[in-house]
């Protein structure tokens, strides 16, 4: 089984789309680190019930070790937006077993003491624009992140996930999260946030 992990905004300037999210949802997200193998940098938020958000960007001057981005941030443009939920598995590879091929491959990871596999397509695209999550599984016995932020007093209320093939999309994953609502319709991802100023929605 999958379960929602944590949500990424994208956008072209880590400091304009850091600015948006707090005036959205009216907090103040935390410094987060560097991806030297896809070449981003973001900034983080600890949500409730164990999750987290991100907002990524491309890091100047930084050369991808991979040769590109990841999150489809090489092609990334416009406004900040919510753009990618990645879910969070205890067996990558049987959750991959079922996943379309568009999913890409497992790649390992560190920074710091973290250590994770994540799925990446070898373009750094995202699968299906996004509605195909991006999947996890943490280092056995290491602390979720979630766990290292700072609670902010938000809480994820429902992710909606638009896309033609939605219904084809649940057939390829084992999701166990009552806060993801798969719809069909054209792509689009909305979440809605309990804040302390009240509910907040990000699209």
């Amino acid at each position: 089984m999958i379960k929602l992990d944590h949500l990424a905004v994208a956008c072209t300037d880590l400091a304009e789309g850091t600015a948006w999210v707090e005036e959205q949802l009216g907090v103040t997200l935390q410094p987060g680190g560097q991806h030297p193998r896809y070449g981003t940098y973001n900034t983080l938020l600890g949500l409730a019930d164990g999750l987290y958000f991100e907002v990524i960007a491309k890091e100047p001057g930084a050369v991808p070790e991979a040769g590109h981005a990841w999150f489809g941030l090489d092609d990334f443009t416009g406004p900040p937006r919510l753009a990618n939920w990645i879910c969070q598995t205890d067996d990558l590879a049987v959750a991959l077993a079922k996943a379309p091929a568009a999913a890409g491959s497992a790649r390992a990871l560190t920074r710091g003491d973290l250590q994770w596999q994540i799925t990446v397509p070898d373009d750094g695209s995202l699968p299906y624009q996004g509605a195909f999550p991006t999947l996890i599984e943490w280092g056995a016995g290491m602390q979720h992140p979630s766990a290292r932020l700072t609670p902010s007093g938000v809480r994820l209320r429902k992710l909606e996930v638009s896309h033609p093939d939605a219904a084809d999309l649940m057939q390829m994953m084992d999701l166990a999260d009552s806060r993801v609502e798969m719809v069909t319709g054209p792509f689009g991802l909305c979440a809605t946030f309990d804040t302390p100023s009240g509910v907040r929605t990000l699209a």
